[in-house]
């Protein structure tokens, strides 16, 4: 099966980690959040991908200049101009002529969803495009999907209010589509997929969708991006098969440690520094990132290259952006984000 991967967006609630990279291209636990998805794909035999790119493409393609991630073969389709959700599935269709039925990812999410289950799904109930869903407490975030005893969707519900929601079922951001729904798709202008294409669908009855209790987050801001790596470092997601996690910590070869630091729950990247009585907890450093002697970090990210100094205190939920310097016995707290374009 061949699928399209839409990683357009611009990141906005991961800034500043996202001014410079795409948030897919971040790593998790060392490796580019993309290409765990992609070897997730690749175990349900998806052979050939689209990415949908609009933000910092050359990103994307610089990294993987053979158009193989994971194993899978790639295509590029990089939007002219904005298009939203609806109109990038439909530029990437119709640029690659994805004429049989095709799996849509939004890039932002992790799952260890069966895609076998799903595309069986979709066959037995015939319709044009099946929504994968997942229950969620607060579903107020998200795209609710109250459907009927068959699976047939009944209304799609963008963000409704929390004790509005007639169910905690959510779009999951995984889809099964027909060739036929790309045709539905105004070739002009932005359109959206969730407030347009699903709620026609729906209107015609040809809009299914399966509950399914997999494994599943929305990495889209610090506080989730923070989760999948923790839930890596605990074993309890395996997008990828990752080796020398010591006490659901990781550090990486060349990294420098100091054997006076403590670290729960903490991912050190490549050519980190970490400086003696250092405490690191639930907190990433990305490649290059220093930490000075005497810091606590708690629920943090620190950006590649960045510099915290000698006695700081950070709390949740800092984000320290690329190259930035923390003044010495800084503290700080809250939603902290710290670097710009």
């Amino acid at each position: 099966m061949k699928s399209i991967i839409l990683v357009g967006g611009k990141g906005t609630r991961l800034r500043p980690l996202t001014y410079e990279t795409p948030k897919q291209m971040l790593p998790l636990v060392g490796v580019p959040m993309i290409e765990c998805l992609f070897e997730w794909l690749g175990r349900y035999g998806v052979t050939e991908s689209v990415l949908s790119l609009g933000y910092l493409p050359d990103r994307f393609i610089e990294a993987y200049p053979t158009n193989v991630i994971a194993g899978v073969r790639v295509s590029y389709a990089v939007e002219p101009e904005p298009l939203d959700t609806a109109g990038a599935i439909r530029f990437a269709a119709t640029q690659f002529d994805l004429d049989e039925t095709f799996l849509v990812v939004n890039g932002d999410v992790l799952t260890d969803l069966n895609i076998t289950k799903l595309i069986d799904f979709h066959v037995e109930r015939g319709g044009e495009a099946t929504i994968a869903l997942h229950p969620v407490d607060d579903p107020s975030r998200y795209g609710v999907v109250p459907t009927d005893a068959d699976g047939r969707v009944t209304a799609f519900l963008e963000k409704p209010k929390r004790d509005e929601a007639p169910t905690n079922l959510i779009n999951a951001g995984v889809y099964i589509f027909e060739p036929s729904v790309v045709d539905r798709i105004s070739p002009y202008g932005r359109v959206n997929v969730e407030k347009e294409t699903f709620p026609a669908l729906a209107a015609d009855r040809v809009l299914f969708a399966m509950p399914d209790r997999a494994y599943w987050l929305d990495t889209g801001t610090p506080q989730t991006y923070l989760q999948a790596n923790i839930d890596i470092l605990n074993g309890r997601q395996a997008m990828h098969a990752y080796t020398n996690i010591v006490d659901c910590s990781w550090r990486h070869p060349t990294s420098t440690v100091d054997a006076t630091a403590t670290l729960t729950n903490s991912v050190v990247d490549e050519n980190c520094v970490v400086g003696a009585n250092v405490v690191l907890e639930e907190t990433v450093l990305l490649a290059g990132a220093v930490v000075q002697s005497d810091s606590v970090i708690r629920s943090s990210i620190i950006g590649p290259g960045a510099v915290i100094g000698r006695f700081s205190q950070l709390g949740a939920t800092c984000v320290v952006g690329a190259n930035e310097h923390v003044a010495p016995a800084s503290e700080l707290s809250g939603e902290v984000r710290l670097g710009g374009v």
